[in-house]
């Protein structure tokens, strides 16, 4: 027995020592291995900091960095506007960022057309709104865009589709919008609030089916936490690349601080709306359904993910740039009489002997195709405004633009509608001016050159809802024009920009509703 225990007790030490040795092996590699890793991370921090080369000591970059360029203009669109068309070229690069900007149409076309492979969205572009739009057609290349363009193509080119999203926006002017400006006539209300909640309902019931029930008289404050926490999300992603070095919010990420902290909780909330519509669809079933939640759905798609990140993206496309559109047109129309009232007269004649009876007063599909003065002033509108101020590409491999520039491989190379519309090279000397004619020829609407008027793209990736937006917007401003006098409360104050995906007047857009008389 005292045999047994002997043994016992050498096999315990002997185990007690192959522990200890264990620790203090794992500990000697725990040691080394964060060693090894801390030091990597600060030889790629070196080489980060170097390739962003923050030393850069021009002027242009050192306005950026000390935001010195605030002290002459509002927005930083505009200072880029003041910078390209001092340029030469009309193209700069803010060394920092690591961004070549660009107000040449020529440019325009090669990037966009000519060496399109060559300029994809890139891998900085997906990781910085990943978490938003995952793996939806604005955050994509290659085959998985081709797929989804080809899908979304076949969707939105069917008269049946169109006709839905008319009948949508038709419902919410007659049921929701005209009873809410009737309310409110001779007060002061914010109209871009209006008009956020106006595409909000119907991009909602466009892609999900769904009602948010917005724009009820009321006015819910905040419209829907499920607007609110996408419009969070919207802003907080943009401000990703507002910074100078995607280190910072990429940190603030991993740690879970602060901005990236608000983002995470706001995305949550839209992954779980999203998760709820399509459970919803799959219970009440899909094949007779008309949104497009649904029509991808019957496609055959049954990657939950896929289909969330494919709804979010049509809801960012479909909400925010038709609310920007349109604050900014009725903006400009407050400053513009003349524009208003050849709107109402073209009106006047377009439906002139139709009986009220014919369609309860709203003007249809057909008449809006005549109106070629009431398309020419919103083409107008959004060149001086266009609802997203920038779009960026990444170079692939080198490259030199048409006017020389040379670009390196894994350089952001950005084209920019908001500064295009205002450069003398291209509108000439009136491009300042809000002037609806410079679109028509003999009355009628004469299209531009898409690389010179890139607000909904051009090339391959020219924008497939730009008509359906287009009608929306139109019906708007017939309904609001055609029944109310809208006075902007300081007509002459020169839209702030917040920051964001797309154009958001800053503070809203106050105006004094008062109904016309029949």
């Amino acid at each position: 027995m005292n045999h047994s225990i002997s043994n016992l007790s050498s096999s315990s030490s002997s185990s007690s020592s192959s522990s200890l040795w264990f620790n203090y092996t794992c500990t000697i590699f725990s040691f080394i291995f964060f060693t090894f890793t801390f030091s990597f991370s600060l030889f790629s921090l070196s080489i980060f900091i170097l390739r962003l080369k923050l030393w850069c000591k021009c002027s242009t970059c050192q306005s950026f960095l000390t935001s010195s360029w605030s002290k002459d203009f509002n927005n930083l669109c505009d200072w880029y506007t003041h910078l390209l068309s001092k340029s030469p070229t009309g193209t700069i690069h803010i060394h920092i960022l690591g961004n070549i900007i660009t107000a040449d149409p020529k440019n325009v076309e090669h990037i966009l057309k000519t060496k399109f492979e060559n300029y994809p969205k890139g891998k900085p572009f997906s990781i910085l709104l990943g978490d938003l739009l995952g793996k939806g057609i604005f955050n994509v290349d290659g085959d998985s865009w081709k797929f989804q363009r080809k899908m979304a193509s076949l969707e939105l080119g069917s008269v049946s589709i169109r006709m839905h999203a008319f009948n949508i926006v038709k419902s919410e002017i007659q049921t929701r919008l005209i009873p809410l400006l009737n309310s409110v006539s001779g007060q002061v209300l914010d109209l871009q609030d209006v008009f956020r909640r106006f595409s909000f309902d119907n991009i909602c019931k466009f892609s999900f089916g769904f009602d948010p029930c917005c724009l009820e008289l009321s006015l819910p404050m905040p419209a829907s936490e499920f607007a609110e926490a996408f419009d969070l999300a919207s802003k907080l992603s943009a401000q990703r690349g507002l910074s100078s070095s995607s280190l910072i919010w990429k940190v603030k990420r991993v740690l879970n601080l602060g901005s990236e902290k608000e983002l995470k909780s706001a995305i949550k909330m839209v992954d779980q709306f999203a998760q709820r519509m399509i459970n919803q669809r799959r219970e009440l079933g899909f094949s007779d359904k008309s949104d497009i939640l649904s029509r991808f759905m019957a496609t055959m798609i049954d990657d939950d993910q896929y289909l969330r990140d494919i709804v979010v993206s049509f809801l960012l496309a479909g909400r925010d740039t038709v609310a920007s559109g349109l604050t900014s047109f009725f903006w400009l129309l407050s400053q513009n009489p003349k524009v208003e009232f050849a709107i109402r007269d073209e009106l006047e004649k377009v439906t002139a002997g139709i009986s009220p009876s014919d369609d309860q007063d709203f003007v249809m599909f057909d008449q809006m195709r005549e109106m070629h003065y009431l398309h020419a002033a919103l083409c107008e509108s959004l060149r001086l405004f266009p609802p997203v101020q920038l779009d960026s590409k990444f170079a692939q491999h080198d490259d030199v633009l048409p006017d020389f520039t040379f670009v390196r491989k894994g350089t952001r190379v950005t084209y920019h509608p908001y500064a295009m519309g205002r450069m003398e090279r291209v509108w000439g000397s009136d491009c300042l001016e809000f002037k609806p004619e410079r679109w028509l020829k003999n009355a009628r609407y004469v299209p531009e050159n898409p690389y010179k008027y890139p607000v909904f793209q051009a090339g391959l990736r020219v924008c497939l809802g730009k008509e359906m937006a287009l009608v929306e917007m139109k019906c708007v401003v017939l309904a609001i024009i055609k029944r109310f006098n809208i006075q902007v409360a300081d007509p002459n104050q020169a839209p702030t920009f917040a920051p964001g995906l797309t154009a958001t007047v800053r503070g809203g857009l106050p105006v004094l509703v008062q109904r016309r008389e029949a």
